[in-house]
């Protein structure tokens, strides 16, 4: 039996430059953070349109694509915490996105699988989803872009991050976080 021949993923691709299009219409780069393509740009720029001033802020576009946690509070007790239901194709796009950044090595892909070991796997899409949103909005609005510093810069933002909080908690029980250099020459925190 003969091997089967290699299709493409795309049953019908484009048979123009998109990218070549994107920057004409926008006069940005949508593709130059991880995970978006041109066709999940092409997505969203179809959903979304150009104008971005409909939104006040990149919190209430993400929002309104269904890409928030919900906050109904009565009593102080949190009744729906699921994002609400959308059945926009821009939300669908930017959660594909979201899924491809698994295994990249920027800082999306961390914030992806730090998200995901702690919420799961579709909470984690929904939120790396909210973050590029929210790239693509000030992007579109703003013509400004945050580069991506890769993965370690991320880490260690987070790292740093993680350091202080702990250094204020010690410091709200009387405590002092002392740096101690172990025998392997490394730095160690310890209270």
């Amino acid at each position: 039996m003969p091997a089967r021949p290699w299709r493409s993923s795309r049953s019908n691709p484009l048979g123009f430059a998109v990218h070549a299009y994107l920057a004409a219409m926008t006069g940005v780069d949508l593709t130059q953070s991880a995970g978006i393509d041109s066709l999940t740009a092409l997505t969203v720029i179809r959903e979304l349109g150009l104008d971005m001033t409909r939104w006040p802020t990149s919190k209430h576009c993400a929002s309104g694509l269904g890409l928030c946690p919900g906050n109904k509070i009565s009593g102080g007790k949190r009744f729906r915490i699921r994002s609400k239901p959308s059945a926009n194709r821009a939300a669908t796009a930017w959660r594909l996105a979201a899924q491809g950044l698994a295994n990249s090595h920027s800082a999306l892909g961390a914030y992806d699988r730090r998200r995901r070991a702690r919420l799961g796997a579709p909470k984690a899409r929904t939120a790396t989803a909210h973050q590029l949103a929210r790239f693509v909005y000030s992007l579109l609005r703003d013509g400004t872009a945050s580069v991506d510093a890769g993965q370690q810069a991320y880490e260690h933002k987070y790292r740093d991050r993680v350091l202080t909080n702990l250094q204020r908690k010690a410091k709200a029980f009387g405590y002092q976080l002392v740096h101690v250099e172990d025998l392997d020459g490394g730095v160690a925190s310890t209270l």
